[in-house]
């Protein structure tokens, strides 16, 4: 990290910065002479700082302020190293961290530490989870009252429609996307194809597997990058689950397989158990699926997008190669299978929902379940189980769920049903003009 530093001597001022409940960025900004002691002793910060409310106020009655004193945690970085933030005019790297107790135990309440526990239960089995994201997002003029799609740089016109797959719409804002991918590269996210999508002015970039803790770094610094880059071209990015109540919302597609200690697919359909245990995944994925939705759609807004016939599933069920279901296991090369969870909207925390996903689908394993017959057809249509359309049901079901107390800690699930409870009080006092403005950049 250090080295970094001494490569890069035009960079003034870094970030020291982890990942909260909401998924948004808290930290410090320090003078670049001293980013070795961060480095190297890392930085106290109060450990209620990662349990804030979508406005960034602290949670009522949690008992990580008053009743504790607000006491401090220690951040430490995560070995990703100084990442720089080329959104920013002047020469500026971020360091990202993760939060830890005085004892030096992992904090319960830390998104990335929630992940890692995950993974050290596959690691336990001697399993490695790949993960890739597909991550929508839309391009947004919000100078005025109305959101519209930005004005075309090379044209001046702004086109008020889909452009599904469109040449002509990605070139349009050439410049915008040549200069994210240049800062794909600059910070090592894999950034791979780009697609214009459903909606007028949204995007989809593929992000590449890779480890799932490296997968949730990526998907979460690329959402920073993409919403301060957008600023610097006068545009907003936004991942906000339904910015626009008639085009499509953004989702964060989840696709992943598990490899063993030899690097082997255990979903590969030529292996003798890879069949079952990739059934018994998918299993455990719709099993959880009630009570996780909290973490697939965390905001009031979020719950706009699962409606039928949007390009956003509704109904429990899996599908080989249907896009409609809310599990799909692509086509391709059997040593390649691997599962695609269609649910969670662009608004998610990346830990959290890869986190959640990847221990349901533990739970399917080692509970030996079996999943219903797969789908066919337009899954809007059957007569199937219903995703939950209702916030406060969801925050309900995520607080009580015995499944969920398998993946996640007591403190996490407290503080973010707190964290949720809140919100939603107050989120009921605003007019829709509010709730745009609240949540077109925060998440």
């Amino acid at each position: 990290m250090i080295a970094w530093l001494d490569t890069h001597p035009e960079v003034r001022t870094i970030r020291i910065g982890a990942c909260d409940l909401n998924g948004q960025a808290r930290g410090k900004r320090l003078p670049a002479r001293f980013a070795a002691k961060a480095a190297e002793e890392g930085a106290r910060f109060p450990l209620s700082v990662l349990n804030l409310d979508i406005w960034g106020e602290d949670i009522e009655d949690s008992p990580l302020v008053f009743d504790s004193g607000d006491a401090d945690g220690v951040l430490h970085p995560t070995g990703r190293g100084f990442v720089p933030m080329p959104w920013l005019e002047a020469p500026t790297a971020l360091l990202p961290m993760w939060m830890f107790t005085e004892d030096g135990a992992p904090f319960d309440g830390c998104p990335r530490q929630a992940l890692a526990r995950v993974l050290d239960a596959y690691a336990a089995r001697g399993w490695r989870p790949q993960v890739a994201t597909e991550l929508e997002f839309y391009l947004v003029d919000d100078s005025e009252s109305v959101l519209q799609p930005p004005r075309s740089p090379r044209s001046g016109k702004r086109r008020a429609a889909a452009e599904i797959l469109s040449l002509r719409t990605l070139d349009a804002f050439d410049g915008f996307f040549t200069d994210l991918y240049d800062a794909c590269e600059a910070m090592d996210i894999p950034a791979d194809a780009a697609i214009s999508e459903a909606g007028m002015g949204q995007f989809e970039v593929n992000l590449m597997h890779g480890s799932a803790m490296k997968a949730a770094d990526d998907a979460w610094l690329f959402k920073l990058l993409v919403k301060g880059l957008a600023r610097r071209h006068g545009m907003a990015g936004s991942f906000m689950a339904k910015p626009y109540p008639d085009h499509a919302g953004n989702g964060l597609h989840m696709h992943f397989s598990v490899l063993d200690d030899a690097g082997a697919n255990l979903f590969d359909d030529a292996r003798p158990d890879g069949p079952r245990l990739l059934g018994a995944a998918v299993a455990g994925c719709l099993a959880a699926l009630p009570d996780m939705t909290l973490v697939l759609a965390p905001h009031a807004n979020s719950y706009d997008r699962l409606v039928p016939g949007a390009h956003a599933p509704t109904r429990i069920c899996w599908a080989q190669e249907n896009r409609t279901a809310a599990l799909r296991i692509p086509g391709g090369s059997p040593r390649a299978r691997r599962i695609e969870h269609r649910v969670a909207g662009g608004d998610i925390n990346p830990y959290l929902m890869i986190a959640a996903v990847l221990g349901a689908a533990l739970i399917g394993i080692e509970d030996g379940l079996t999943p219903p017959p797969p789908v066919s057809g337009n899954a809007y249509l059957q007569d199937l189980p219903q995703i939950p359309a209702c916030w406060s049901g969801a925050i309900d079901a995520f607080e009580a769920s015995p499944l969920i107390a398998r993946i996640f800690l007591p403190g996490l699930i407290r503080n973010l049903a707190m964290t949720k409870r809140q919100e939603a009080r107050r989120i009921a006092e605003l007019d829709a003009d509010a709730r745009l403005a609240l949540y077109l950049d925060t998440v």
